[in-house]
């Protein structure tokens, strides 16, 4: 697979999550247009690509102290970055509270995890 296709596919794997995560969790709504959508995928894909490994490194005694599970942690504020940029930058993106941020994070991070698991 050329590194293009590879790029478009890990695009897609998170648009796909996203729309999940919208479509499945009670709190988390989108009001905007097609092209306001794609951008907060580009946003949370960005900040997956360049934030997560850093925050990763720097929290890596906690991610061991407490067996990965600080790696959630990590994607729900992952996940918050991306609904907070969207609100800043009005793209649509919002959720009633912290539930439905959580809950959405674990969404977009199963669905993306087995998409993932297909694609590879």
């Amino acid at each position: 697979m050329s590194f293009v296709f590879r790029l478009l596919l890990k695009y897609a794997v998170i648009a796909i999550a996203l729309y999940a995560a919208l479509r499945f969790v009670d709190g988390l709504t989108f009001d905007g247009d097609t092209l306001a959508f794609l951008t907060i995928t580009a946003v949370f894909w960005l900040i997956n690509s360049l934030l997560r490994p850093v925050v990763k490194l720097l929290s890596l005694p906690l991610i061991i102290l407490t067996f990965g599970l600080f790696t959630l942690v990590i994607n729900i504020g992952l996940f918050w970055l991306t609904i907070w940029l969207s609100d800043v930058w009005g793209l649509g993106l919002h959720s009633a509270g912290p539930v439905p941020t959580i809950i959405g994070a674990v969404v977009v991070g199963v669905v993306s995890t087995a998409l993932n698991w297909l694609v590879d």
